[in-house]
């Protein structure tokens, strides 16, 4: 055997393996985009086939099931709000510094709106909360995590001698409930959702400094 072929063959599968990386991760993108309205439940193959361009069938071999596709969108939307709402906030100092710059963030995540329907999670959640399967067991794995990120920071700004004698679990649960519901009324465009949910969660963490 000529082993001088190897790398070659070695490269063409490589740049097949990134090809493939790549149109998986754009479906995916495209599949938290649409779910983002119409809901997981009217993600489809074809669909997405037709928003992007491409064959069915090739979208199938990347995917295989809806189920799997739904999965591949629920992943897809959590690194994108981890890209745009934590990982910039970890610039700030842990505590009530970092805690403040995740809600902002939070905010212009859904007043962009990052995706068309605004936060992934206020809408997919209630979909699939009472249907057991792979798609909510990774909805309520992201949401447990998102609460731990929240929780975390409470305790350190607890630490700090803010938000003294609070559960930070019930700290979280209200800034959850308070930006989830900004999320559903800026969708149905009432405009006074964003300032007055600041103004909450000011009155929830205290004066800024």
């Amino acid at each position: 055997m000529d082993e001088s072929v190897q790398p070659a063959e070695q490269e063409i599968s490589d740049q097949r393996l990134l090809k493939g990386a790549r149109a998986r991760a754009s479906i995916a993108r495209r599949a938290a985009e649409v779910a983002s309205v119409e809901g997981l439940t009217g993600l489809s193959l074809a669909r997405l086939a037709g928003d992007l361009g491409v064959s069915k069938s090739g979208v199938a071999t990347l995917f295989g099931t809806k189920e799997k596709l739904q999965l591949a969108a629920v992943q897809s939307a959590r690194e994108q709000f981890i890209e745009l709402v934590i990982r910039p906030a970890y610039s700030r100092e842990r505590g009530m510094a970092r805690l403040r710059a995740i809600v902002e963030n939070w905010f212009a995540y859904i007043d962009g709106p990052t995706l068309p329907g605004g936060c992934f999670r206020g809408q997919s959640i209630p979909e699939f909360d009472s249907r057991p399967g792979p798609v909510r067991d990774a909805l309520a794995a992201d949401r447990d995590d998102w609460f731990a990120v929240l929780e975390k920071e409470i305790g350190r700004a607890q630490e700090q001698g803010y938000l003294a004698g609070l559960d930070p679990h019930a700290v979280a649960f209200q800034l959850d409930a308070i930006v989830s519901a900004a999320n559903t009324a800026t969708r149905m465009g009432d405009e006074t959702a964003l300032p007055l949910s600041r103004t909450l969660i000011d009155g929830l963490l205290g004066t800024r400094d």
